[in-house]
């Protein structure tokens, strides 16, 4: 177990799924602790520590997407580690627009439709405390044609982990995005961990 070495691994799943609301001194892991090898019960353990902090910090200054993307559907079955966003452990939810087309996970010839919104937590573990850090949620906005001629239509935003809006260039996202021209710049969750039908 990777966690919260030396408990078991059961004591330490128990200690995070009755956690409160987390705050970054009740989520330590293990020294040394690498993201990648982590099995989908201590991933699943990391998140239920920060997931209730996340939501109340991205929420904080009053954002509409950070109020109410917790309602939305859910793309993956548990955070992952796909190597972008500074290796972060990401959550992707839908809005009800969204949702029917990116859930088939198509890789070409993919239109998503106007007002699909994507709202992608983020959350990492700190080398230097040992401690999970909460990072920003990535929104991608599907805007009408010709709002948004230099990035295929999306508007790229995102929140601070205190929940104050992010100030950056649309190419600092769109620039990696369009390498997935034809899944209409849609960097979908890892394979292993997508929502399936019966999921």
């Amino acid at each position: 177990m990777r966690i919260a070495a030396p408990l078991a691994a059961t004591a330490v799943a128990a200690f995070f799924l009755t956690a409160p609301a987390a705050r970054a001194v009740d989520c330590p892991v293990a020294e040394g602790t690498d993201r990648f090898p982590l099995n989908d019960e201590e991933v699943l353990a990391l998140y239920d520590c920060i997931k209730d902090w996340m939501a109340e910090s991205y929420a904080s200054e009053g954002d509409e997407i950070g109020a109410t993307y917790r309602s939305w559907t859910v793309t993956a079955t548990r955070p992952a580690v796909a190597g972008a966003h500074s290796e972060r452990f990401l959550q992707t939810f839908a809005n009800d627009i969204a949702a029917e087309q990116y859930l088939k996970f198509e890789t070409e010839g993919v239109t998503m439709p106007v007002g699909s919104v994507l709202a992608k937590e983020s959350f990492g573990i700190n080398a230097k405390t040992n401690m999970l850090r909460r990072g920003p949620l990535f929104i991608m906005t599907k805007v009408a044609a010709g709002e948004a001629p230099d990035t295929m239509g999306w508007v790229y935003s995102a929140l601070q982990p205190n929940g104050k809006p992010m100030t950056f260039k649309q190419s600092f996202c769109h620039d990696c995005h369009a390498g997935w021209e034809d899944q209409d710049a849609l960097a979908y969750p890892l394979e292993e961990v997508r929502v399936t039908p019966g999921n």
